[in-house]
């Protein structure tokens, strides 16, 4: 599950350079580095902790265990800090330094924002498979033949590192991890946030340390009890099926392309099938075998992102007539944004251990066209990949004893509004759900939902926390399709 958050690019930097003033010291704290994050505007402080690779075997091998602090800009700093969860699994905290800088300004005047690279990503304990190159074929980066020997040579070399047990990187084992980062900073509560598979890992560490929470934010929910390779194909459909639906709705593009669900299903039922295609990056005519799997997957990168998935009508339109520049370019645009580098070893340790076991258990109907195919991918993988034990207790969402907002965005194709509603419910009366019903994954990096996490956080107490406003966001539009210049329909 890759997780994309569309921040804006507000006047975090200037605040922060007005609080600093040109001739302030760096602050100096017992046990932290002054160091720098990219896209970070001030100077964070950096720490790590040694943690043992095995929880039950405390004298065994350690690992060094990442972490940075954005110290609030306030001389009155608040004692509990925010603690940002990444997604993926297998994102890196402290690479997201900047965007979480940016989307947290109003938060981190008053609280510093702790950032940890959980086990398998960033600096801890990396779990990195080598990189495909961007400018390579297509034809070989989508050969599943090559990437399923590449997955296996980066099995075979994540297991000769010295913390190369890939047993111990569960969301459980992590959030021990966390709290230990809690209790080395000396705070007696944090205020958590975490994002997609970032809520996973903010909910367990909510059921793990109750006590050591005051608020919660999750965004864009996936419930450890999600068997994510099924429910992702059940959410995809959801997704591409709205698109088609708001296509037909709206006048201008129902005008242009009147029969986009005939060639939707004439674009799938005419796979696999040769093509020509240029290389998004290179720009190179490439001739390739363009499969359904491949189509599926081309579409689904876009649905992340409203305003990407309004090009859709356009490239299902040129797909179903034998042109695919536009799905190429739709799903590689997806790269483009800085997410920083994504540790696939930590990702298959997670989802094979937490997710795969329950495969044959899930109740998510797979998608009329989706089908199984994402199930079958994390099968292959997940085959002969090392699996961690994972506690029965860690599949349940106990009622929570403070405040937590929960955030959905209505056109999600990968956490819709259905996981939080379910998870809200499991959290009880203190729980929140809102829902931003034309927004993609992620919704509080959008411009007014900053200022309702704020407010949520800085709140005083828990009933105020819960009645915060967040009907700005309701009225967000969905984007109209994109016609490109030429192709306009004449009223």
């Amino acid at each position: 599950m890759k997780p994309l958050f569309i921040f804006g690019l507000a006047a975090a930097a200037a605040v922060m350079a007005l609080a600093a003033g040109p001739g302030l010291a760096a602050e100096t704290r017992p046990g932290l580095k002054p160091c720098r994050l990219q896209g970070v505007e001030h100077e964070a402080l950096c720490g790590v902790i040694q943690r043992p690779l095995d929880p039950a075997q405390p004298g065994g091998i350690q690992i060094d265990v990442h972490y940075a602090v954005l110290p609030a800009l306030a001389r009155n700093r608040k004692p509990d800090p925010v603690l940002f969860f990444a997604g993926g699994p297998g994102q890196s905290a402290m690479d997201l330094g900047g965007p979480v800088a940016r989307m947290l300004t109003r938060l981190a005047y008053r609280r510093d924002v702790v950032l940890i690279d959980q086990r398998g990503t960033g600096r801890t304990a990396p779990l990195l498979c080598p990189e495909l190159e961007p400018a390579e074929p297509m034809a070989e980066s989508i050969d599943m033949a090559r990437q399923d020997t590449r997955m296996q040579a980066c099995l075979a070399q994540l297991k000769t590192l010295p913390h190369g047990d890939l047993r111990h990187y569960t969301t459980t084992v992590a959030m021990q991890d966390a709290d230990a980062v809690r209790q080395a900073l000396g705070a007696a509560q944090v205020n958590v946030v975490g994002g997609s598979y970032g809520t996973r890992a903010a909910l367990e560490y909510l059921r793990q340390f109750p006590a050591a929470v005051r608020r919660t934010v999750i965004d864009g929910v996936a419930p450890p009890d999600m068997v994510m390779p099924a429910a992702m194909s059940t959410d995809a459909q959801a997704a591409i099926d709205a698109v088609l639906a708001a296509c037909k709705a709206e006048a201008a593009c129902a005008q242009r392309w009147p029969a986009l669900a005939a060639d939707w299903r004439s674009l799938l039922a005419s796979l696999p099938r040769e093509a020509t295609v240029r290389h998004p990056l290179t720009g190179a005519s490439e001739k390739l075998t363009i499969t359904r799997d491949l189509v599926l997957g081309m579409v689904r990168a876009p649905l992340y992102a409203p305003v990407l998935a309004s090009a859709l009508p356009l490239a299902i339109s040129e797909g179903a007539r034998g042109r695919f520049e536009a799905l190429v370019g739709l799903a590689s645009s997806l790269g483009s944004r800085s997410t920083g580098r994504m540790s696939e070893g930590m990702h298959y340790s997670v989802v094979c251990a937490e997710d795969l076991p329950r495969l044959a258990q899930a109740t998510d109907a797979p998608g009329a066209d989706f089908g199984s195919g994402m199930a079958t991918l994390y099968q292959r993988v997940c085959a002969q990949w090392p699996r961690g034990d994972v506690p029965a207790a860690f599949y349940q969402v106990p009622a929570t004893a403070s405040a937590t907002l929960v955030l959905s965005g209505g056109a999600d194709p990968v956490t819709p509004p259905r996981h939080g509603e379910r998870v809200t419910k499991l959290l009880g009366a203190k729980a929140r759900h809102m829902v931003v019903p034309q927004a993609g994954h992620g919704v509080m990096g959008l411009a007014c939902m900053r200022d309702v996490l704020f407010r949520f956080i800085d709140a005083d107490n828990d009933a105020l926390a819960l009645q915060v406003d967040a009907s700005c966001a309701q009225g967000m539009p969905r984007p109209g399709a994109f016609v490109p210049p030429g192709l306009e329909v004449l009223p």
